[in-house]
């Protein structure tokens, strides 16, 4: 019989093993725990000397972008890689708040910095899968690593947060760390920060945007190009909506306001950061002189600038550019669809006419490819891509990028002759199928809220500049069509010649030399011999005709060439170029000859409205600026300027003094005189289109070129100066007829209209030493009493002219009358 080994001796050994095991296993814990804890306390006195000064946060600037602002103070533009809108945490809606810590950090107020248990969720990940993925990242880490750490992966960079995340807390308190959070935390497209996340993505500030709103911009940081809603609106929309479940789950919005917000959709707005203003030419000015001055910091350090811009005449600016642009190209005919779409047919609506009318499959790929043609189009200046759907006789139907479709009425197409070489046109078209198919891609306008015309990119180019030509501020600057076509600045880069613009200049001299305006030119054919080059120059008027004797006044106000040349010959060319210096124009760009008399040197629309800003501020010389003052993001004002300052009423005696007292170049006697000329070409002269604005204050000066390659008007009134140019860049003609009178000056007009709207008129005072007195026209002596046909005119009364009958001149004396030979008189 086998023996039973009794239970009770077996116990006390089982008993035995599993306390000496738990032994084995609670000792090997306490020294992996004070392994650990000697690792950390390592790491921690490694790394520690290694942590910056937390006081670094509290100064801490932010990279914010540089703006630029009208003198109205809209904005303009922003410069800088990081679109920024700083905020406090005060400024921060609540909602918002709770948005960003149900999506990233619920516990924030109760950790001190470090959340222990999503690290242990974070690690038990890691143990498990063995891939190092981010996570247990609270709010003050975030702030760690994105203000002193980089974004590598590697536990020494974790530890490094974590004991910076600590570091921070003690120092900070959690609406310093959230408000640091709000402004540095990247939400795509190169915003950082909520505030300029809010107008990136709705156009909006923060205080307008609802719950829906600030849930999907707390979705963002997670993964910014993942959940960008304008790539990804479907995976936005599900993140959005998870962070409003997470909102309702910590009870921050009820379970109505959860149900309205989850209803909402996606709603973004492409949004160029609030823009106001379009001035883009003068933007680029601005950030060019920022940066020469202020290096690349001009571009992070937050710098507002306020220019000298009116934001309405700026607006105006750019619409009587452009319409004038368009009309000049639409004078020289339609060139045709930009290309041709040989599109399957789909339904219109269009009542009758050539239409397009297909269904099914074929319909629909044939409304695809329309579409997707449409969306690599862009919006042109003023004009909108489009594609014809529909042709009737006397309209057509056309098919923009949103979407909608429009109506081209026969005032929008009965323009469109065909652009034939030589600057020729064909035949006015009868109905709308003599100017579109359908198909046609093309570009159209809006003429108001409802009416749209045909129209095409204008190839010609144009320039207008607006002074106060009291200071020199620069009002309005247009450079260009668009910008973002052409980001060449014609307003100031353009070195055109002036024409006959240059020549109140000469005749300003030639009154200070002892010439009246009485005095009586010669207009008749001549050729002028270079000696040294051995050149002839046959110099003619516009209209090739010639009128014989003429006077001083009437030769500028019809703008005839032959007597202006003939009037700098007998100055001479040196002392013109030292008057036009004394306007402002550099000596090296005018011309050692005749020909500078018919504006053959060159200057910028710039420059030119800088010459015309003597005669609108009563002889002075301003220098034009467009900066006024520049100012740190707080406010505080780094740099302003003290321009140069006119004084229009003064007299010859009442000199300004001071720092920015501006030079007087124009005696107010020679002044007076210019602007009675001035004020005639716009009377009865070459301008005389601009008596439309009916106001008796405005003056100036038509200016073109040979072969008519430039077109101006340099004009003013004593408050404001304005010049407009037009040509083409490669320098090619204008056409026939485009004269500064019939290309610039409908711009110059269209500007002033608006420009001079309620503005009162103004004139300047007869200084002392001007008289009135009455002359015979044919002559330009004064009238004797047998005299029937007198007129009057302007003298400086110790100019004035001799009698009529007491002071006839000689056979022989004076500018020789009788021609060569040849017909010409020959200057050497």
């Amino acid at each position: 019989m086998t023996a039973k080994t009794p239970q009770s001796s077996r116990k006390p050994r089982v008993t035995s093993w599993l306390l000496r095991g738990l032994l084995g296993v609670l000792i090997l814990s306490l020294n992996g725990a004070i392994a650990l804890l000697l690792v950390v306390l390592g790491l921690y006195l490694h790394i520690e000397p290694q942590l910056p000064a937390i006081d670094a946060l509290r100064e801490t600037k932010l990279q914010v972008p540089l703006s630029v602002y009208s003198r109205n103070g809209e904005l303009i533009a922003q410069f800088g890689e990081k679109k920024r809108t700083p905020v406090t945490f005060e400024e921060t809606p609540e909602k918002l708040v709770q948005a960003i810590l149900s999506a990233e950090d619920d516990r924030f107020f109760d950790h001190p910095g470090v959340d222990y248990q999503g690290l242990l969720r974070a690690a038990f990940k890691f143990l498990r899968t063995g891939e190092k993925r981010q996570g247990g990242s609270t709010i003050t880490m975030q702030v760690a690593r994105n203000f002193f750490l980089s974004s590598e992966k590697t536990f020494l960079r974790k530890f490094k947060e974590i004991f910076l995340a600590l570091k921070i807390e003690r120092e900070l308190g959690k609406k310093e760390i959230l408000e640091l959070y709000l402004n540095k935390i990247y939400l795509g497209h190169h915003a950082y920060g909520v505030g300029a996340a809010a107008q990136l993505y709705f156009g909006k500030p923060l205080p307008e945007l609802n719950i829906a709103q600030f849930a999907m911009l707390a979705g963002l940081p997670k993964a910014p190009s993942s959940y960008n809603p304008f790539t990804a609106p479907d995976k936005a929309l599900a993140r959005r909506n998870f962070v409003l479940q997470r909102m309702h789950k910590l009870n921050f919005i009820s379970a109505a306001e959860l149900q309205a917000a989850m209803a909402e959709p996606i709603k973004v707005q492409a949004s160029s950061n609030a823009i106001v203003l379009n001035a883009p030419y003068m933007a680029e000015m601005v950030r060019n002189q920022m940066v020469e001055v202020y290096g690349e910091d001009a571009y992070i350090n937050g710098y507002k600038v306020f220019t000298t811009l009116d934001s309405r005449l700026q607006d105006v600016a750019e619409k009587s550019l452009r319409r004038a642009l368009h009309e000049y190209d639409e004078r020289h005919g339609y060139r045709g669809p930009q290309e041709h779409l040989a599109l399957p047919l789909y339904p219109s609506p269009h009542p009758k006419g050539e239409r397009s009318e297909g269904s099914g499959e074929q319909g629909r790929r044939g409304f695809d490819s329309m579409e997707e043609k449409l969306k690599t189009l862009e919006k042109v200046g003023d004009t909108l891509p489009a594609v014809v759907v529909a042709v009737a006789d006397k309209s057509a139907q056309v098919r923009l990028v949103n979407a909608v479709t429009v109506d081209i009425p026969w005032e929008g197409l009965n323009w469109a002759r065909r652009q034939l070489a030589e600057d020729r046109l064909g035949a006015a078209p009868r109905t709308a199928k003599d100017v579109l198919q359908v198909g046609d891609v093309v570009r159209i306008r809006a003429l108001d809220e409802h009416a749209y015309t045909l129209t095409q990119l204008p190839e010609v180019a144009g320039a207008l500049v607006a002074l106060n030509p009291d200071d020199g501020a620069i009002l309005a600057l247009e450079g260009g069509f668009d910008f973002f076509r052409s980001k060449y600045n014609r307003a100031v880069q353009a070195h055109r010649q002036p024409g006959s613009g240059f020549k109140p200049i000469l005749y300003s001299m030639a009154l200070e030399q002892g010439y009246t305006l009485a005095s009586l030119l010669n207009d008749s054919p001549f050729v002028y011999t270079d000696p040294w080059q051995n050149k002839e120059w046959r110099p003619h008027n516009y209209n090739g005709r010639f009128v014989g004797e003429i006077r001083l006044r009437e030769a500028l106000i019809h703008s005839i060439n032959l007597p202006a040349v003939r009037l700098l010959n007998d100055i001479g060319v040196d002392k013109a170029i030292e008057a036009a210096n004394r306007f402002g124009l550099p000596k090296e760009q005018l011309p050692q000859g005749l020909s500078l008399a018919l504006g053959s040197g060159s200057a910028t629309p710039l420059q030119m409205a800088r010459v015309y800003a003597v005669f609108a501020n009563g002889g002075y010389l301003i220098k034009p600026y467009f900066i006024q003052r520049v100012e740190t993001q707080e406010g505080e004002r780094l740099s302003s300027v003290t321009p140069l300052q006119a004084c229009r009423n003064c007299s010859a005696d009442a000199v300004p003094t001071g720092d920015n007292a501006a030079p007087r170049v124009l005696s107010p006697q020679i002044h007076y005189l210019m602007n009675s000329l001035l004020q005639d070409v716009v009377r009865r002269g070459t301008a005389r289109k601009a008596l439309e604005l009916k106001r008796n204050d405005i003056a100036g000066k038509t200016g073109t070129t040979n072969e008519q390659k430039d077109a101006w008007f340099n004009g003013y009134t004593p408050g404001l100066v304005t010049v407009t140019w037009m040509g083409f860049d490669a320098s090619l003609p204008l056409g026939h007829g485009e004269t500064g009178g019939h290309a610039a000056l409908p711009m110059w007009i269209d500007f002033m209209k608006e420009a001079l709207a309620g503005q009162p008129e103004q004139s300047f005072p007869q200084p002392e030493g001007i008289v009135s007195v009455k002359i015979n026209p044919d002559t330009g002596l004064l009238a004797g009493p047998e005299d029937a046909d007198v007129i009057t005119e302007l003298f400086q009364d110790n100019a004035l002219p001799p009698m009529q009958a007491t002071d006839q001149p000689e056979e022989g004396d004076g500018e020789p009358a009788a021609p060569t030979d040849s017909g010409m008189e020959t200057l050497f």
